[in-house]
């Protein structure tokens, strides 16, 4: 059970509707404490949207905790949305939220897509970085995507791997990020929501160690699925819209701030070689692994040493 490990349930204090562009209106909530220590809670993905159970990472007495969902997921709008949805505007409308709720630095707090987006902002803009606490480092290089997508975990989940290249003709499995592709953003409905199912459905089943139904149903719900699917396959298609290697190339930005990795051992979806790299890069950093756990932070070693992360921060 994770929930002895995690804070009560809260409820948000504030909710705002913030437009970032001409396109795109993000949804942000605040809980917690208002004079709190302020945190930002950067979810999955892309495309994942947050939930209510992610307020509960940190001691609402100490923090001003901060959730947004992310252009296109979640209760942004427009839903699933693909236009001016890169790396590059994410980064931005992380900036523009600090600035609206006046904030002058945060701890950055976030696991799978969710540390790859706190890298980027905090390598952009250390000033504005207490520290970052992280969980399943996904450094969004071809062969990290090509290891979920193509060849790798599919040996571990052969029977899931066989529900997931289904909607995909045999002659295009060679690439399976562009056949996807041509499959969630076509015209024909009922192929686009058949994709996007299976495409999520595998990053449910795959996410604990041992599967859970629960987050497979969480994965598989249309609206979830079809945000989820279109945008991070969106993404995968264009390298994340940054440079080869520019995570581990730009660490050296980030090495003066308190940074916490936090990794499970059998990560199916993100292997954990990908958070020593990091933490090769960042010899400061402290490292956990989690000898029990596989990618998801609802896995009871990795809840309990996140909760353990922001309490000791708090203190410090």
């Amino acid at each position: 059970m994770i929930s002895q490990y995690l804070y009560a349930p809260i409820e948000p204090y504030v909710q705002h509707s913030l437009q970032v562009d001409s396109t795109h209106t993000l949804h942000i909530e605040e809980c917690g404490n208002p004079e709190g220590i302020p945190v930002l809670f950067i979810h999955g993905g892309p495309g994942g949207g947050y939930s209510p159970i992610h307020r509960q990472f940190f001691d609402p007495l100490e923090y001003r905790i901060v959730l947004f969902d992310q252009r296109g997921c979640g209760r942004s709008r427009p839903h699933a949305c693909l236009t001016n949805n890169t790396s590059a505007h994410l980064i931005e409308d992380i900036e523009k939220i600090r600035r609206h709720l006046d904030i002058d630095k945060w701890l950055l707090f976030g696991g799978s897509w969710g540390s790859t987006l706190s890298l980027l902002y905090a390598q952009t803009y250390p000033e504005r970085a207490l520290g970052l606490i992280l969980r399943g480092i996904f450094l969004c290089r071809e062969q990290d995507v090509n290891w979920f997508y193509q060849e790798g975990a599919s040996r571990f989940y052969p029977e899931y791997w066989k529900d997931f290249i289904a909607p995909v003709e045999p002659e295009n499995r060679h690439n399976m990020i562009d056949a996807y592709h041509d499959l969630l953003t076509s015209h024909n409905e009922v192929a686009r929501m058949k994709a996007a199912e299976a495409w999520s459905i595998w990053e449910g089943r795959t996410s604990n160690l041992e599967t859970d139904q629960n987050t497979v149903n969480h994965f598989g719900d249309p609206f979830h699925a079809l945000a989820m699917a279109r945008i991070e396959c969106h993404y995968f298609q264009h390298q994340a819209f940054i440079e080869k290697d520019q995570i581990i190339n730009d660490a050296k930005n980030i090495k003066q701030l308190p940074i916490t990795i936090i990794h499970g051992r059998y990560d199916m979806v993100c292997p954990v070689n990908q958070a020593f790299e990091l933490h090769e890069v960042l010899p400061n950093s402290k490292l956990i692994i989690c000898n029990h756990s596989g990618h998801s932070a609802m896995e009871a070693e990795i809840t309990k040493a996140l909760v353990a992360e922001t309490d000791l921060f708090a203190e410090q």
